[in-house]
């Protein structure tokens, strides 16, 4: 019997296998049983909350610890036939240098004992604005391969957290991946400001944009022209779609939506979007196992885009683009 799931993972692996172009491989597997006991309930925790909570185990990881949780996380990679893989990394004042300092041991043990090409991002998870993250931020720029964002670390001042990125990024020529529109909200436009700041720093081509959840709460007159605009920017995403199939209900009135991607509009759009993992057995989802077939499977099924060259696209050649390997 003809089955279109084992088709596709026949013609992923024709393309060299799947390529994770979105993940957090430091904190993989962190997440611990006082996490679900808590009475403060960390896995249960708002995201913002989860920013500041996973501060408890950058405090007392060592830079050992750090490169254990990351190549256990690249093994598991490998043994899906993963040959290609981005993850971000923590660059701030609780994490110090050990997080990066593993990552890059790590790149090198992918490298000669997985045959992997094993790139790292700047996570800045307590900005880029504030002088002390600033410094984390730009002593990070010199040993990653991709410069990371996350705007609502700055909460309020998302436009001058992105100057500060696209900057750096014109200064060092380096790609840019941020984290934007991740609360499934119609309130966040986080898409929409990078795009025109994208065109204003002259980086078209050059940025993509990990999650966008919250476009697919917005009225589809408000989405077309913003997939023009992301055109217009060579604006590429990253989808990581069981990061946020549990995204809260809310009494907030919207379209119709899944909390995903929707890459049903985008690639008929000619956006290019790729797929990650994100997190692995940590605080943020404590049951995710980075497992590629699960996420494309989520993905064209909650959007229920069954294009099967595109979805192989963005399984595996979308990946390379993103991460500046293509």
């Amino acid at each position: 019997m003809w089955n279109p799931l084992t088709k596709l993972s026949g013609l992923i692996s024709g393309q060299g296998g799947f390529v994770n172009a979105h993940a957090h491989f430091d904190r993989a597997y962190s997440v611990t049983l006082n996490d679900f006991n808590s009475t403060q309930g960390n896995i249960n925790s708002q995201l913002q909350e989860k920013w500041q909570l996973v501060d408890r185990f950058k405090k007392t990881a060592t830079e050992d610890i750090y490169f254990q949780h990351i190549i256990t996380a690249l093994q598991l990679q490998s043994e899906q036939g993963i040959r290609n893989c981005l993850s971000f990394i923590d660059c701030d004042s609780v994490a110090g240098e050990r997080a990066l300092k593993a990552a890059i041991k790590a790149k090198d043990y992918a490298s000669k004992e997985l045959k992997m090409r094993f790139l790292i991002a700047c996570q800045t998870l307590k900005g880029v604005i504030d002088p002390e993250a600033r410094k984390w931020f730009e002593k990070s720029l010199e040993h990653v391969d991709i410069i990371g964002g996350l705007p609502g670390a700055d909460a309020g001042a998302e436009e001058q957290h992105l100057n500060i990125l696209l900057q750096a990024a014109k200064e060092t020529n380096k790609r840019v991946h941020v984290h934007v529109d991740q609360l499934n909200s119609a309130t966040e436009k986080e898409t929409e400001l990078l795009a025109r700041k994208v065109i204003e720093y002259g980086l078209e081509g050059k940025v993509t944009a990990v999650h966008g959840i919250s476009i697919a709460a917005h009225p589809k007159n408000y989405r077309m022209e913003l997939y023009k605009l992301c055109n217009d920017a060579g604006l590429s995403f990253v989808a990581c779609p069981t990061a946020w199939i549990d995204s809260r209900r809310n009494e907030t009135l919207s379209p119709t939506h899944n909390s995903i991607t929707p890459i049903d509009e985008m690639i008929p759009a000619g956006l290019t979007v790729a797929l990650g993992s994100d997190n692995i057995c940590d605080i943020y989802k404590p049951f995710a196992d980075g497992n590629l077939l699960t996420e494309l499977r989520v993905l064209l099924e909650a959007t229920h885009f069954y294009e099967m060259d595109e979805l192989v696209k963005v399984a595996t050649l979308n990946g390379l683009k993103v991460m500046g390997l293509a």
